[in-house]
C-alpha cells in the first residue's frame, strides 16, 4: 500500500470519529439526523476506499448499502416519523454537553491505547482502523446513555453499528452474505423501532424515556 492510500484511509476513518463527535454535540433532533446522514456517508466512502485498497469488490456492495439505506432512507424516514409524531425537537441530555464531550475524548484515547496494544502483530492500517472503529462504537454508546429522547438513542445505536462495519472492513472485510444479513437486520430493527415509537407516542404522548420512567414509577 502506498503512503497516499494509507493517508486517505486514515483520513476517512478519522472523519468518521469526528462525525461521531458532531453527533454528540447536537442538541436538536433534525440536526442530529443530518449529521447521522453525514456519518453514514463518510462510512460509505471509507468502505469504498477499503474495497479499492484491498482489491475486494464485494466491499463496494457494503458501501452502496451504507449510502442508500443509512445515509438516505433511514434519515429521511426518521425525519418523517418526527414530523408525524410531533416529537419535541430539542434533545435533553443526562449531563451537560461539555462533560459529554470530555467523556468522548477520554473514550477515544482509551480506544487508541487498547487497540494499539492488543494488535501489535497486525498491519498498521488494520490496527488504526480497529482503533477508530472502537472509538465510534464507544461514542455511539455514549450517545445512547446521555440522551433522554428515544429517537436520539436509536440514532446512537445506528452510529454504533457503523463502527462495527468499519471494524469489519478494516480487518480485511467479511463475507458478503454476512454484510447483507447485517444490513437487513438493521433495517428490520429500524422498522420495529419505528412501530414502537408510534405506539409509545399514542399511549404516553411522549418518547422521552424519563417521562416513561416516571409513568412506570406511578404504576408501582
Amino acid at each position: 500500500m502506498s503512503s497516499l492510500q494509507f493517508d486517505i484511509a486514515h483520513l476517512l476513518a478519522g472523519s468518521l470519529v469526528l462525525a461521531s463527535f458532531m453527533m454528540l454535540y447536537q442538541d436538536r433532533l433534525y440536526s442530529l439526523l443530518n449529521v447521522y446522514a453525514l456519518h453514514a456517508g463518510v462510512l460509505a466512502l471509507s468502505v469504498a476506499w477499503q474495497a479499492y485498497v484491498q482489491h475486494a469488490p464485494h466491499l463496494y456492495v457494503t458501501a452502496v448499502i451504507a449510502l442508500v439505506f443509512k445515509a438516505i432512507i433511514i434519515p429521511v424516514a426518521l425525519h418523517r416519523i418526527i414530523k408525524q409524531l410531533g416529537i419535541h425537537r430539542e434533545i435533553e441530555n443526562v449531563i451537560g454537553i461539555g462533560l459529554t464531550m470530555m467523556a468522548g475524548i477520554g473514550l477515544v484515547a482509551l480506544s487508541m491505547v487498547v487497540m494499539l496494544r492488543v494488535t501489535p502483530g497486525a498491519d498498521a492500517l488494520a490496527r488504526e482502523d480497529l482503533a477508530f472503529a472502537l472509538s465510534v462504537v464507544l461514542l455511539g454508546l455514549l450517545i445512547m446513555v446521555t440522551r433522554r429522547n428515544a429517537v436520539s438513542q436509536v440514532v446512537g445505536f445506528m452510529s454504533l453499528e457503523n463502527g462495527l462495519v468499519l471494524a469489519a472492513t478494516g480487518a480485511k472485510g467479511m463475507p458478503l452474505v454476512v454484510e447483507i444479513s447485517v444490513a437487513f437486520s438493521v433495517l428490520i430493527a429500524f422498522i420495529v423501532i419505528g412501530i414502537f415509537l408510534f405506539r409509545i407516542r399514542e399511549r404516553f404522548d411522549s418518547v422521552d424515556v424519563q417521562a416513561l420512567d416516571r409513568f412506570r414509577g406511578e404504576r408501582r
